[in-house]
């Protein structure tokens, strides 16, 4: 079993992280939703190395919060918040289910993805500002980006996807269920792991977080779309690492 074509296929598709080409057989795509977690261990790494520089130089809160904001979209190439701009335009068009799936196919920037980008982008940054970026904190926050892709990753191999057509569902129909369902299950109780030993309060307030927003990618996605698509899977992982960023701020204010 050869996975390097799994891992770099991950990362290609992924992150903007440049990789030697792989074929995109279906035989080297069954374990590449196991690698996909690894992609936000990198923005993890990144935000954890900026954390601590930002500490030494020093650095305000605004330059830190802005380049906390960046970190993900770079490393990531825009991939999840291109998800969360078209799934915003579907949502926002109140039509029926076939027409909703087709403004996700549509490559056109309608007027809500762009507001629904920027107020997004906006609350990220403001939320990167009131937070106090202690290492319990930050290293929440890190692993977090490796949650919610593990979260991603197993609704692929658990959910129901709208259409059999599209890059998610060909990394559906390819994955080897079982293992990438037990691969996931590892990392989630790994990244739970991590997070309440950093921080018990902080790490369960975003545990809490990222599991109702991971019940309400199911319900909406069941509800509104028949199913979950690419797109679906990226305004998820966008809407799961603000919440957790909330919920480490919120928690942070109380205690």
């Amino acid at each position: 079993m050869n996975l390097l074509p799994a891992f770099l296929i991950a990362f290609s598709m992924y992150s903007a992280i440049p990789m030697p080409k792989a074929e995109w057989s279906r035989e080297n795509m069954k374990y590449t939703m196991c690698f996909f977690p690894l992609t936000g261990g990198i923005i993890g790494l990144l935000l954890g190395l900026w954390a601590a520089g930002s500490v030494r130089i020093p650095i305000g809160s605004t330059l830190f919060a802005a380049v906390a904001v960046l970190i993900p979209v770079a490393v990531s190439g825009g991939i999840h918040l291109d998800g969360f701009c078209d799934t915003v335009d579907a949502l926002s068009s109140h039509q029926t289910t076939e027409r909703k799936l087709e403004i996700l196919k549509d490559s056109h920037t309608g007027a809500f993805a762009i507001i629904g980008c920027v107020l997004y982008l906006l609350l990220d940054f403001a939320l990167w500002t009131e937070l106090k970026p202690s290492r319990s904190a930050i290293l929440v926050l890190a692993v977090g980006f490796v949650l919610s892709r593990s979260l991603s990753g197993l609704s692929v191999v658990l959910f129901r996807c709208a259409k059999s057509s599209g890059l998610l569902a060909s990394f559906s129909d390819a994955a080897a269920k079982n293992r990438v369902r037990v691969t996931m299950i590892v990392y989630l109780l790994t990244c739970a792991a991590v997070m309440l030993c950093a921080s018990p309060w902080l790490g369960a307030a975003a545990l809490i977080v990222c599991a109702l927003m991971f019940l309400y990618y199911r319900a909406m996605s069941y509800r509104k779309f028949g199913g979950i698509t690419g797109d679906l899977a990226g305004y998820f992982l966008q809407l799961c690492e603000l919440f957790l960023l909330m919920a480490v701020v919120i928690a942070q204010k109380i205690l």
